[in-house]
């Protein structure tokens, strides 16, 4: 078994390979961090349109307090169903659930795929669920299987898994130095969960942990899929040639401006003007021989007029790739019913294939989720969806659903 998880944890980061080089490409141009000096980021276009099409999808998929969801049995809505809806809503309003998830909807706008960890938090806290997104560089999937690569000191690991023993060739070292730095990998296969310890050799000899969980707490969701694929493709990822460019032509544009402010000078060297002391400052007297023509101008012969043009089609293009000319804030104006319908429904046309995916891979498993961490805690009769119930989520695209059904799209 340990073999088959140990082929298992190469071939995912084998293919998790190629995809890093890209991921960290569009974190570099739309959220760069404080100690990456490999590019500087010149143009914000892709930035601030990757915000606001965060915000957006927060907007219209995560529903305010008062809309979540409604379990609704094949007859009526029973007591126990109502019951469960509440309790599941409360908690997920009183958890750090509305904190983390906009930090999961920039992922899977900028990367395409995105991992929001769903854990049961101790007895008697607030909630009982926590959430934490995960950086897709710590994750690595196969077709029913994740793995959680992460760092942790010897002191935490303890302190996660208590009845972990350290083998023998770290048990000096760790009580020397509690804070040593662990590799962990955490596995799900199936239902099967496995800790070990990625420090070389047969997974065997540094297992951590095992155990099995009744449902999956790695929810990974994707904007869009290609055939064959298993890592999702976002706004910014089908962008990001278009944003690359824009932002050299700006740094092109910066430095033909420094050009035309300080400019480019030239002087005969006739002995008597030293290049060295010279110093370009307003109201300074600078010495020439009779005859000679001093300091003077050296035109350059690049015309960028023409990058206006460019940098002007390029960033349309990524603001329409990233949705910000069809997903803006209403105008200020009064706007029709008709017009409101027209622009929800083109709302859909844009947005319905993504929230179909985020439906099933996003909010039809923190719902299975959070239901079975409250029913195995007692406070809820168990309910599975599609067997119990069924899931009618009411959230604002979905209320765009519904208007697109009965006016049957044509407006």
């Amino acid at each position: 078994m340990q073999n088959n998880l140990q082929n298992m944890y190469k071939r995912a980061l084998d293919i998790r390979a190629p995809w890093l080089k890209r991921w960290d490409d569009a974190r570099r141009y739309t959220m760069p961090t404080a100690d990456d000096d490999s590019a500087t980021l010149f143009d914000a276009t892709a930035s601030d349109a990757s915000d606001n099409l965060a915000a957006s999808i927060y907007t219209l998929l995560t529903p305010p307090e008062s809309m979540w969801l409604s379990l609704i049995p094949e007859s009526e809505l029973s007591p126990d169903a109502d019951y469960a809806t509440r309790v599941l809503r409360a908690n997920l309003n009183d958890s750090n659930f509305y904190t983390t998830i906009h930090q999961c909807y920039m992922d899977l706008v900028v990367l395409g795929t995105a991992c929001l960890f769903m854990a049961e938090s101790p007895i008697g806290a607030s909630s009982a669920f926590t959430f934490t997104s995960i950086p897709m560089s710590d994750i690595a999937i196969l077709p029913n299987a994740v793995f959680h690569t992460t760092s942790m000191s010897a002191r935490e690991v303890l302190e996660k898994y208590p009845t972990w023993t350290p083998p023998a060739n770290l048990r000096d070292t760790i009580k020397r130095d509690p804070e040593t730095p662990l590799k962990l990998v955490q596995s799900l296969v199936g239902s099967e969960f496995t800790a070990w310890l990625d420090v070389g050799g047969d997974i065997e000899n540094n297992i951590v942990s095992t155990g099995t969980f009744e449902t999956n707490p790695y929810i990974i969701f994707r904007w869009s899929l290609a055939s064959g694929e298993l890592y999702g493709r976002g706004p910014v990822l089908r962008a990001l040639p278009d944003i690359k460019t824009a932002n050299k032509v700006v740094e092109l544009v910066l430095k033909n401006a420094t050009i035309a402010v300080s400019g480019i000078w030239q002087a005969d060297d006739d002995g008597v003007i030293n290049l060295n002391n010279i110093n370009l400052t307003p109201g300074a007297i600078i010495p020439k021989a009779v005859g000679s023509s001093g300091l003077s101008p050296l035109k350059c012969g690049a015309d960028f007029d023409v990058s206006q043009l460019i940098l002007k089609d390029l960033r349309e293009r990524i603001r329409h790739a990233l949705l910000a000319d069809r997903l803006g804030l209403l105008s200020d104006k009064e706007m029709t019913a008709t017009e409101i319908l027209a622009r929800n429904a083109d709302m859909m046309r844009i947005l319905g294939a993504t929230y179909g995916r985020l439906l099933h891979e996003f909010i039809r498993p923190l719902c299975d989720r959070g239901l079975q961490i409250l029913a195995r805690r007692g406070v809820i009769e168990p309910i599975r969806l599609n067997s119990d119930a069924e899931l009618k989520y009411i959230a604002p695209i979905a209320q765009m659903t519904a208007i697109e059904n009965i006016t049957g799209g044509a407006l």
